[in-house]
């Protein structure tokens, strides 16, 4: 297992991220305590969790992710983890978080403090906004539309919110998830113009064989302003596994469980064509198709940690694995030429 720094913190993290959004709904909490039991003697340090988890978002599994892991967490060292939780953005069904206002400045110290109270810490080392406020292009949506630029949507607002949390002790760290360029420099240009508001450490964007439009634009603004990529569905929901195309899924498996409209949204026609190829081209290396998936999502320059989840400890252990895989550049070069021909069929 290797470790990074989260951008310019003083934070290590292991190369390998816990995922956790399946606690509450998929699995059970002595599945997840199982996971975290495993995890960590295998020297993952680094574990994400949100309080809109379980996923599917539903009222009744709200919290409960944070809730499991806080019940393990009191029982450990809590210094030898590194724990990141997410406050939701904006979103007309989640009415049952802050009435599906999002980031709203005024809320920032109660939603932490909720976090907390759950989680049974006293800090959490990196806090980050699950999605922007205002409308951007992802979740499915390729282009950006002008009817989208309504305004920065509060952004340094949050950021004085936020600074209060940092400066009580109760967040060491910040960061962001799903998104864009333009909004990373725009947490960055606060930063710059008032060194007292903490700087955004990170951000969590799908990143995987079949989704690498990171690699186009975000790719450069995390290298050159030394912010940390978390890649999460770096096996796309499962589907580089391989267990969609050949059967072995079971009813409980992710898009079986949440539906057939969700699995044909990511898993067109030619991203199935593209999977096939990217499992053929493991099995001819005689090699774990989701590990190798894994180790090329954590061999990108700027990928900092992979971010996994799993509903079975046999899966956590593939995933884990893949740290001892180190991809050749012969199989780089061929997993090239199957982008080419099928570059970013999937929609995250």
């Amino acid at each position: 297992m290797q470790y990074h720094q989260l951008g310019n913190s003083n934070l290590r993290v292991s190369e390998i991220c816990l995922g956790t959004m399946t606690w509450g709904h998929q699995n059970s909490e002595s599945d997840a305590h199982q996971q975290l039991d495993y995890a960590v003697e295998c020297g993952v340090n680094f574990i994400d969790t949100a309080e809109m988890y379980a996923v599917p978002p539903q009222a009744e599994t709200c919290y409960l992710t944070e809730q499991y892991l806080g019940n393990w967490l009191k029982k450990q060292a809590r210094e030898k983890v590194i724990i990141a939780t997410k406050m939701a953005g904006a979103g007309s069904g989640l009415t049952w978080l802050r009435n599906g206002e999002g980031l709203n400045p005024d809320a920032v110290a109660a939603t932490v403090e909720g976090s907390l109270k759950r989680l049974q810490t006293d800090y959490i080392d990196l806090y980050q906004l699950h999605w922007p406020q205002r409308r951007v292009n992802v979740f499915g949506k390729r282009d950006f539309l002008p009817e989208f630029a309504t305004g920065d949507e509060h952004i340094l607002d949050m950021l004085q919110a936020l600074k209060k949390q940092v400066d009580a002790g109760k967040i060491r760290e910040i960061g962001v998830s799903n998104e864009t360029p333009w909004g990373l420099m725009k947490y960055l240009h606060y930063h710059r113009e008032d060194a007292n508001l903490p700087r955004i450490q990170s951000t969590q964007n799908p990143y995987s064989l079949i989704q690498r439009e990171f690699d186009n634009h975000t790719s450069e603004v995390c290298f050159r302003e030394n912010i940390a990529m978390l890649a999460y569905s770096p096996l796309a929901g499962g589907i580089l596994s391989g267990k969609y195309l050949d059967g072995t899924d079971s009813p409980s498996s992710r898009f079986n469980d949440w539906g057939g409209s969700r699995q044909s949204g990511l898993l067109t026609a030619m991203d199935s064509t593209a999977v096939k190829r990217y499992i053929e081209l493991a099995k001819a290396h005689q090699l774990n198709p989701a590990q190798m998936a894994l180790s090329f999502v954590n061999q990108r320059f700027f990928v900092t940690a992979a971010i996994v989840g799993a509903t079975t400890l046999a899966q956590l252990k593939t995933a884990i694995g893949s740290t001892e895989l180190t991809l050749s550049a012969e199989i780089l070069a061929e997993i090239e030429a199957i982008h080419r021909q099928f570059p970013n069929p999937a929609l995250m």
